[in-house]
C-alpha cells in the first residue's frame, strides 16, 4: 500500500511507504524550535571536519515522519501515538529522498490499538537509518 488512504481495517502484514526529503530551510526551522543548534546539522564548515564529512539531519526531524503518517495517511485521522522507539542506525542528509516504512504487526481490536514495525530508507543505498516500533490507537481504523 503507497500512499494510499483507504477506509479499511488495518491488518496484520499492510505496509504502507511514504516517499520524502528535507531541505536545509526545514532543517533550519527544526533547530530553532527544538532549540538544537548543534552545528553538525547547521554549519557546512564544522561538519566537513566530522565522520559525516557534510550537515546530517536531526534524528528526531527524519523521526518526526512518523507523526505524519499515522495521523494523516495511516491509519490517518483519529490516530493517536501511544509510543514510538526509534534507533538511529546511519545519518540522515539534506536533499536525500527517504522512504518511511510502515508495517502492522499487531492487532488488538478490544483495545483499538496496533504495533507498526517503522523504519526510514535511504532510497539510493536501500539501508536503513531509523528502525523502531510505534504503538498507535485508532477507534475507526482499529
Amino acid at each position: 500500500m503507497k500512499e494510499q488512504l483507504s477506509e479499511q481495517l488495518i491488518e496484520v502484514g499492510d505496509v504502507f511507504e511514504h516517499s520524502f526529503s528535507f531541505d536545509q530551510e526545514q532543517i533550519n526551522l527544526f533547530a530553532e524550535v527544538s532549540g538544537d543548534n548543534n552545528p553538525i546539522h547547521l554549519d557546512s564548515n564544522y561538519a566537513a571536519q566530522t565522520v559525516f564529512k557534510k550537515p546530517i539531519i536531526h534524528g528526531f526531524l527524519g523521526g518526526s515522519v512518523f507523526s505524519k503518517v499515522l495521523g494523516t495517511l495511516f491509519p490517518g485521522e483519529g490516530t493517536i501515538y501511544l509510543k514510538q522507539d526509534m534507533r538511529f542506525t546511519r545519518p540522515m542528509y539534506v536533499g536525500s529522498t527517504y522512504q518511511a516504512v510502515l508495517e502492522v504487526v499487531e492487532v488488538n481490536r478490544e483495545k483499538s490499538t496496533a504495533l507498526l514495525k517503522t523504519r526510514i530508507l535511504d532510497v539510493e543505498t536501500g539501508k536503513s537509518t531509523i528502525e523502531g516500533e510505534a504503538l498507535v490507537m485508532n477507534k475507526k481504523r482499529l
